[in-house]
């Protein structure tokens, strides 16, 4: 199947056109969205206050160049306000964040103001500005208070965290909730809103401090094993363009079925793309090119914070409103995260056509597997 007959399908063309604002666009996950909604034929505008680091997705991909950019910060009430004034968005994915656990035990406060400030100031904005808009607030899988039980939370279980970036996102969606029932129920409200959870998504273009394979990446370009805490810890893994395509999934579904409108959705793979942190990077390692001649890590008993042994979701509530379950094998996965680190460090290929290749091929696995989201 060519990628034009794919894209006159996916998500319906829900996107194709419409003006998409993205917080947090300079990031890992919003780099990908990014791609795909240009990609899908959007007008993307972005939101963000800086780029995450260097090397980072965003400008590597040279992705400013693409999109209309504003450089702001989330916690900016009066900004946020007029840059929803001015875009008037059709849609709205709200990914802004402080995005690291070890980073909210540094730095609580401003992991507080950015997780749980920032998006009231989303929400406020368009409770303000009321536009015709679809919004999908992404918060995380870390949201639950987890007990390390072995089945997957569902979307009614207890919200908190044992650390200051888990109640942090925990909060956010206490704020949704207070948001939606105050403001955004009404018939005369034209904005609709849902709140999206998931983790563990690994994938090319991701530079952040102390995750699992960017960590990796690190240490094995220079020649070095990794250090790893937790080697037993284990993952339900998914690629970064899975809780993506679930993300578009529910911006599509939602702007046509009101019915949705104030709920949360889980997003995660299938159980048998559970592994451990050791068996994960031994992969990895392999097709990347882990240091010849040595263990590919070390372990090390420096445990600074908290890390769950154990953490997933419960998508049955996803699976039986958007019909949305996770493309690729765990074999795959390991392929498309391995192989662009391999391509990026080769300093030979050009990765926004590589990433873009990449975006293409999961498509088309969407297609061959019928996925609904693919099929229009």
């Amino acid at each position: 199947m060519e990628n034009l007959e794919i894209n006159r399908q996916v998500f319906e063309g829900v996107y194709a056109g419409k003006r998409v604002l993205v917080t947090g666009n300079t990031g890992f996950k919003g780099s990908w969205l990014t791609l795909w909604l240009l990609e899908l034929g959007a007008k993307v505008f972005g939101l963000s206050n800086t780029v995450p680091g260097s090397p980072c997705m965003f400008n590597e991909l040279n992705i400013d160049h693409k999109i209309n950019h504003y450089w702001a910060d989330i916690r900016d009430a009066v900004k946020v306000r007029e840059i929803v004034r001015e875009v008037q968005p059709d849609f709205v994915f709200h990914l802004a964040a402080q995005a690291l656990v070890s980073v909210s035990y540094e730095y609580p406060l401003d992991t507080i103001s950015t997780n749980v400030l920032g998006t009231a100031n989303v929400l406020e904005a368009l409770r303000l500005e009321n536009p015709d808009c679809t919004a999908v607030i992404i918060t995380s899988d870390k949201c639950y208070d987890n007990v390390e039980w072995v089945w997957g939370y569902k979307e009614t279980d207890t919200l908190g965290g044992k650390d200051i970036y888990s109640g942090s996102k925990g909060a956010a969606e206490i704020v949704f909730k207070s948001y939606y029932n105050s403001f955004f129920k009404g018939e005369d409200c034209r904005v609709r809103l849902v709140t999206a959870r998931a983790g563990n998504v690994i994938g090319g273009g991701d530079w952040a401090l102390d995750r699992i394979i960017p960590d990796c990446i690190r240490s094995w370009s220079k020649g070095k094993p990794v250090e790893i805490r937790s080697p037993k810890a284990t993952r339900p893994w998914q690629h970064v363009l899975e809780p993506l395509s679930g993300y578009l999934t529910l911006g599509q579904k939602l702007s046509k079925d009101k019915s949705l409108n104030g709920q949360s959705f889980n997003f995660g793979p299938q159980s048998e793309n559970s592994h451990t942190v050791v068996e994960l990077i031994s992969a990895i390692g392999k097709i990347f090119g882990q240091p010849q001649g040595q263990e590919p890590f070390t372990i090390t008993d420096n445990i600074p914070f908290h890390e769950a042994g154990l953490l997933k979701l419960n998508c049955d509530k996803t699976l039986f409103h958007l019909h949305w379950i996770s493309t690729l094998q765990y074999e795959e996965l390991i392929h498309f995260t391995a192989d662009w680190y391999h391509n990026w460090n080769s300093k030979e290929v050009n990765m926004y056509d590589f990433t873009l290749e990449q975006l293409r091929s999961y498509q088309e696995k969407a297609a061959e597997r019928k996925q609904i989201w693919i099929q229009g």
